[in-house]
């Protein structure tokens, strides 16, 4: 027996511990069944299945224990929490471990459960995590379902059809987005896989048109605006697309659409490493979980070019990717951790990000203080205009953000030769009485970026004197910039992509340090380039670009 073997059998025999199975015994009837299984074809993170295999449950950078398990201990709150309750951790074990070897640790870990949380009601039951359990337990059923103990498998699915029951009650309760979206899910899968739920199908599916509808936006993206939930928003609309064809039946056609439209928003905001582009307070994330979440949730979309409620601008040309956040940020009640963003770009070249925003952490568990973590959400930690300091949008002692961006003029074209972005946003009108325009060009051959930042006058208050600007470029970790002799450019040499050189006009620039938060959320240090100068009250213009050499 190997040594991972060794560890496996330690762990399930101290989980199973106390005569698990006898206490799970608590019914007479007959137990229900599925009528299907459904097949999940986003394949698992091997390393963390082995992990699992070893008595560790891994997230982001955090390890759980898995010896001695106590759900009751662990509670809900936080992103370990979340992804231990929601069950996606069976995906990654099935990636490491056959049906029979990975069985044993999957009804050892889902009896405790069971002993912690399957007698009453309480936070565990929220709606999104028996929403995503369901689907999670519903795709890996031969995993935590192959035990001949009739106790154990009459108490989990009688368990199962009573959170689905719960979700038609509670899953409107939800917070409007991913979340109730989430809950839906759950309670239409369940109503068509679990023996006797067919007659719930219709009122589940209107509830999740409605979560739908109230979650996004026209072009497909979140109202949070957030790209790392837009991945779960796919990935949860994939496992029910395989449980309708499971059980046979075809999904609502108005379903495939929003299904179809999110993974079109997602696809706009990758960039050309395959990673996500960095905004509310979010990271890159896993390039090969979100690949695999992408070709595996059987549907395909070109990427969102021209979004509106979404607001992620997307320019292309020859694998040379500028991604610009060109709307207001989301309402404090969509996304309590919003940033203050607005038009900010990130630019990639092939599988080399040059042009980056801070990022932040989530939805892993933090890896820096708090008030890092704030101070990520700011205006200055993304790769835009800051006027004196302040964030374009506020963000309040509480957390949330306050007044700034309204409106977001956008005039948008392309030609034969380049695609043009103007935007222009009202987040400092109020408090120095000048509008942010920012203009960006791409070359139809990739090689060249142009920009120019405007500030002028907005007519609503006259501005008192000038005003201090810095114009941020973050630069992604091993970006190396070497300020010319004139001290109006840089050269930008990277392990991954041949050198560009960035150009102001008339104004020179600094070299700063910065930081990037990896897709474990973990941050590292890097460089910015920076440009300083001072606004008129009728206001400023500067001019900049970014080369390629060859």
């Amino acid at each position: 027996m190997s040594d991972r073997d060794a560890a496996a059998r330690d762990v399930v025999q101290k989980l199973a511990r106390g005569s698990l199975l006898s206490r799970l015994t608590g019914s007479r009837k007959q137990p229900l069944r599925l009528i299907a299984v459904p097949r999940d074809h986003v394949h698992g993170d091997r390393r963390r299945g082995d992990a699992l295999l070893a008595g560790k449950l891994l997230h982001g950078a955090e390890t759980l224990p898995l010896a001695d398990l106590d759900f009751a201990a662990i509670g809900t709150d936080g992103p370990v929490a979340g992804y231990l309750q929601g069950f996606a951790w069976l995906r990654d074990l099935a990636a490491a471990a056959s049906r029979e070897r990975g069985a044993r640790l999957a009804e050892a870990i889902v009896g405790r459960w069971l002993i912690a949380h399957g007698t009453r009601v309480d936070d565990a039951w929220r709606p999104d995590l028996w929403g995503e359990r369901i689907l999670f337990w519903s795709a890996y059923a031969p995993y935590i379902l192959s035990s001949t103990e009739a106790g154990y498998r009459s108490a989990l699915l009688n368990t199962m059809a009573r959170g689905a029951r719960h979700l038609e009650a509670n899953a409107d309760k939800a917070p409007a987005g991913l979340r109730r979206v989430t809950a839906w899910s759950g309670a239409v899968a369940a109503a068509l896989l679990v023996q006797g739920g067919v007659a719930r199908v219709a009122r589940a599916e209107s509830g999740l048109g409605r979560a739908l509808a109230s979650a996004q936006s026209d072009d497909g993206g979140l109202i949070s605006r957030a790209p790392y939930e837009q991945v779960d928003l796919v990935d949860r609309l994939g496992l029910l697309r395989s449980a309708y064809f499971a059980a046979k039946q075809s999904p609502p056609e108005s379903f495939e659409t929003a299904a179809a439209a999110a993974l079109s928003a997602l696809h706009g905001v990758i960039l050309g490493d395959g990673g996500l582009s960095t905004w509310q307070g979010g990271n890159a994330g896993d390039p090969a979980r979100l690949a695999a979440i992408v070709d595996g949730c059987g549907m395909r979309a070109r990427p969102l070019r021209q979004p509106r409620g979404w607001g992620f601008h997307r320019l292309s040309a020859l694998g040379t990717v500028a991604i610009i956040d060109a709307a207001p940020p989301p309402t404090p009640k969509a996304a309590p951790w919003g940033s203050a963003s607005t038009l900010a770009f990130e630019l990639s070249d092939g599988t080399q990000r040059l042009v980056i925003n801070c990022g932040g952490p989530k939805p892993l568990p933090p890896q820096m203080p708090a008030e890092l973590a704030a101070a990520l959400r700011t205006t200055a930690a993304h790769s835009t205009l800051t006027l004196a300091d302040t964030n374009s949008t506020a963000i309040q002692a509480d957390g949330l953000l306050g007044k700034g961006v309204t409106d977001v003029v956008i005039d948008r074209s392309e030609d034969h030769d380049s695609s043009l972005l103007e935007a222009s946003h009202d987040g400092y009108a109020r408090g120095f009485g000048l509008l942010h325009r920012r203009v960006l060009k791409l070359g139809n051959d990739g090689k060249e970026l142009r920009g120019t930042d405007e500030l002028r006058a907005s007519g609503r208050r006259k501005g008192k004197g000038a005003i201090p600007f810095a114009i941020r470029f973050h630069l992604a970790p091993g970006i190396e910039p070497t300020i010319t002799a004139d001290g109006m450019g840089a050269i930008l040499r990277s392990p991954g992509a041949p050198p560009w050189n960035f150009r102001s006009r008339g104004t020179p620039i600094a070299v700063e340090e910065s930081l990037s938060v990896d897709g474990l959320g973990i941050p590292h240090r890097t460089m910015q380039l920076v440009i300083n100068g001072e606004a008129a009250p009728a206001g400023a213009d500067v001019h900049w670009q970014f080369r390629r050499s060859s």
